[in-house]
């Protein structure tokens, strides 16, 4: 069976029935089970970004807490490292990066190993799920319910905006997938997809930018 290691993944363990945990797996299509025997495995597994046994867990919750307060923190984190980690691989920085790489591949690798990279990123965007259309149509729908928790109307914008923001790396993937697959048109190309990642990283640097601003009315 096809495999893939990656450390860097998170999945939720809800329930145990003898010897078998319940997980939920977000690359899964339904819930899954794991031996006990098994899941110390995962949890020691090895390589890059290893787990390390790393668990966490609720042990409470409060009768009453701050939402909005949590809302307004968790967007202005958000906001921050999608413009302010100064390293040029993560936010719109790195979409920027990324694009520009792009642009060098068919020269530098030749037509089969960029494509090969192409079809990789294809992957971490829309099935391993590091971003892409996905998780923007996710933020999208929270900062619409920002909107309503808040009582701040220009988060629908923002909302509106960021799905915006989806449908361009939708377009991307699919420009992406028929590269990689040889069913490309001569508009299809390895420039006509970086320009692509270059709006995205306008559009999401706008977006953040005013995102960044937001405060307790």
């Amino acid at each position: 069976p096809y495999r893939f290691h990656f450390n860097a993944h998170n999945i939720i363990i809800f329930g145990r029935e003898n010897d078998n945990y319940l997980i939920s797996d977000p690359i899964m299509e339904t819930t899954v089970t794991l031996t006990y025997k098994d899941l110390l495995r995962v949890r020691y597994a090895r390589g890059i970004s290893a787990p390390k046994g790393r668990m966490y867990y609720i042990e409470n919750v409060p009768e009453k807490y701050d939402l909005s307060k949590a809302i307004i923190k968790g967007i202005r984190q958000n906001s921050k490292h999608m413009l302010n980690i100064p390293v040029p691989l993560f936010g719109v920085k790195g979409i920027r990066y990324m694009a520009k790489r792009m642009r060098k591949w068919p020269n530098k690798l030749g037509e089969k190993k960029a494509s090969l990279y192409l079809g990789q990123i294809v992957r971490m965007l829309e099935e391993i799920g590091t971003g892409g259309a996905g998780f923007r149509f996710i933020y999208a729908a929270f900062l619409q319910e920002a909107a309503r928790v808040l009582n701040q109307d220009w988060l629908n914008d923002m909302s509106r905006k960021m799905t915006e923001a989806g449908d361009q790396w939708r377009e991307f993937a699919i420009i992406a997938g028929r590269i990689f697959k040889g069913r490309d048109s001569e508009e299809e190309s390895y420039n006509a997809a970086a320009e692509i990642l270059m709006g995205i990283a306008d559009r999401e640097e706008q977006i953040f930018r005013k995102l960044k601003k937001i405060s307790m009315k």
